[in-house]
């Protein structure tokens, strides 16, 4: 059955929105579980950070090789195989009986993540050629609409029993990441945009690191998935160690923190696209970092602002993403994969730091409290530092006459 490009276009629009809705899921339901796998395997909290950078040490690995393998074997297969061992790497972590081997489970989950970035990044970049910004946060509003519901069904499920045993953490993953087998169907009967697009006049990667302002996009992009992902990793923990929360009030304010993300995401890419992508970024990003500082300074009675600082740090991705697309827009696949590919590395770095942040604090203070309060600064810290680099930014491509 010939499909019309009209149908096609919105086939392709399932698979992205499906797409980045299994993305937030995938990403978002080990908030709840963390503490429960750190009971299980008596593990400390640099080794949560190192479980968290091996996650994005398999997302790098993947973006580092997914544009070469949709070059050779073509964007529709990749797109199978990448939702496909998203389902398998459930039951990978199902099976799991030590640290080693969930960390291992865990490194291929984000092989699949990392693929699933690069792929929707690509096919959305060659389809929203309007209103960009508009139509790459409401992409990924529904990574946030997957992020909110993630940590409420993953502390629900993690408590059902099946045949008079309890779900758990194990359960519970091999669940939620079942449901990426649902995309391929799309993805099966649409044509993707590789198949009938023409050849790109591609940037190539030389010319990308010649230029000062594609360094400069991936160290303010880099701070951003720090805070980003830090938030959503950390602030279970957070609250659950600091302020004495149970964990389904603290999965509570993370799926509040999502909810507000989510709806910034859907609403504030009209925005981006009229007042600017690079001042766009500059503005979300600090009021970010203060909501999440602020929170910390005041205590428990603005554990608010926590989630409050979803709506700062939500545009930053999709709009950078949009800004890569109009600023390269011969070599789109090239500058993607290029920059995911380095902020890959800053993420591990940053995973690494937080956790290593809080033992280093907590052991020469004796406090534990404080080194959580020290990690989850440098988190807030790191959404300012994603503001003052899109600042220098800003300058550079004011300088030139080329804002975007």
């Amino acid at each position: 059955m010939k499909i019309t490009a009209r149908a096609n276009y919105y086939i392709l629009m399932i698979v992205v929105f499906g797409g980045f809705l299994m993305f937030g899921i995938s990403e978002n339901i080990k908030g709840p579980a963390l503490p429960a796998i750190q009971a299980d395997f008596q593990v400390s909290e640099a080794k949560l950070g190192i479980l968290l950078a091996l996650n994005a040490l398999g997302f790098l690995i993947a973006c580092s090789f997914t544009s070469t393998l949709i070059n050779k074997i073509g964007l529709k297969l990749t797109s199978v195989i990448m939702f496909g061992s998203m389902a398998i790497s459930g039951l990978f972590i199902y099976l799991s009986s030590n640290y080693v081997i969930l960390s291992a489970s865990y490194f291929f989950l984000n092989i699949g993540n990392g693929m699933l970035e690069i792929s929707l990044a690509i096919i959305a970049a060659r389809i929203f050629t309007k209103n960009t910004g508009t139509m790459l946060n409401l992409s990924h509003f529904f990574y946030g609409l997957g992020s909110t519901v993630a940590p409420i069904f993953a502390a629900s499920m993690m408590g059902w029993y099946v045949m008079n045993a309890e779900l758990g953490w194990r359960g519970m993953y091999l669940v939620m990441l079942s449901f990426s087998l649902i995309p391929i169907i799309p993805v099966l009967i649409s044509r993707l945009p590789n198949e009938t697009a023409e050849k790109e006049d591609r940037i190539s990667l030389k010319g990308l690191y010649r230029d000062p302002i594609a360094w400069l996009i991936v160290v303010a992009l880099t701070f951003g998935i720090i805070a980003e992902l830090g938030m959503a990793s950390w602030l279970v923990n957070y609250l659950v160690k600091v302020y004495g929360w149970t964990l389904d009030d603290g999965s509570e304010l993370l799926s509040l923190f999502f909810l507000l993300f989510m709806f910034a995401r859907l609403l504030l890419g009209p925005i981006t696209d009229k007042f600017g992508y690079t001042k766009s970024i500059i503005i979300f990003s600090a009021f970010s970092g203060m909501c999440g500082l602020a929170g910390i300074l005041i205590g428990e009675k603005a554990a608010i602002l926590f989630a409050i600082a979803g709506i700062g740090i939500a545009p930053v991705y999709p709009t950078m993403m949009a800004l890569l697309a109009k600023r390269y827009p011969k070599g789109t696949d090239t500058a993607i994969t290029f920059t995911v590919t380095l902020i890959g590395i800053g993420s591990v770095i940053g995973n690494l730091l937080i956790g290593f942040i809080i033992d280093i604090v907590s052991l020469l203070s004796n406090n534990n409290i404080l080194g959580l309060h020290a990690g989850y600064g440098f988190i807030s810290i790191s959404a300012l530092a994603c503001s003052a680099s899109c600042v220098v930014i800003y300058v550079v491509l004011r300088k030139n006459n080329q804002v975007i």
